[in-house]
């Protein structure tokens, strides 16, 4: 039998965690939650949507499991103050790890977690509580990712590195064997990082400039 659970959030994220948790976990999703002021319609996906404020009267915690739905909104700062509250009222903080991804840490993994398809977690690799693994990436044996930490689509993170709390780090990012990230740093879309990064720290790639030669004169392609 799966256990009820209820979605904080009711936008984009929040549909695909419904998804997800629907079709490929051990949890029924049968509500979504949001606060008072964010509050427009009353139900979400065929679901009804409660205010955050009363959502533990209406679906108890020892009833209920919840997940936070969240982006990296602010350097994930409102995706780790959800959790935190969620967790103050009682609530199991559900993770999702999807069937099609290869996990290989025997279970190291921390609550409110979002391990998409395709991902590839080795051995002796540590995730924190409320971590995003977008799709497929690749988290290094030993690595240790921090709580709250958002990771977009295919990141090479090397054996060995550490990353800190509330890190973003964007599609195509690389960071060398044994690195350590600080925390609320900011890895830019195709990053190379060779050494440490200070805490706080935001590292942009150079993105590529269009050519002076227009389309309709390239001879081939």
């Amino acid at each position: 039998m799966k256990k009820p659970l209820v979605i904080f959030g009711a936008g984009d994220i929040a549909q695909l965690a419904e998804f997800y948790f629907r079709t490929d976990s051990g949890y029924e999703v049968v509500a979504f939650t949001v606060d008072q002021g964010f509050l427009k319609e009353p139900s979400f996906c065929g679901k009804p949507v409660v205010p955050f404020e009363e959502v533990a009267t209406r679906f108890p915690p020892g009833q209920h499991a919840l997940f936070v739905a969240v982006s990296y909104a602010k350097l994930n700062a409102v995706r780790k103050e959800k959790f935190l509250a969620a967790r103050a009222m009682g609530y199991e903080l559900a993770s999702y790890v999807s069937s099609r991804a290869t996990v290989l840490n025997e279970g190291a993994i921390g609550a409110n977690c979002f391990i998409l398809e395709d991902n590839t977690v080795q051995p002796f690799a540590r995730i924190g509580d409320n971590v995003t693994l977008w799709s497929g990436n690749h988290i290094g044996h030993h690595s240790a990712i921090g709580d709250h930490t958002f990771i977009a689509s295919h990141v090479v993170v090397s054996g060995g590195v550490r990353i800190g709390e509330q890190c973003f780090i964007g599609v195509n990012a690389t960071l060398r064997d044994h690195v350590t990230v600080g925390d609320r740093c900011v890895l830019g879309a195709a990053t190379l990082l060779l050494e440490d990064a200070p805490a706080e720290g935001v590292y942009i790639g150079a993105g590529t400039e269009r050519s002076r030669v227009p389309s309709s004169r390239l001879r081939k392609i």
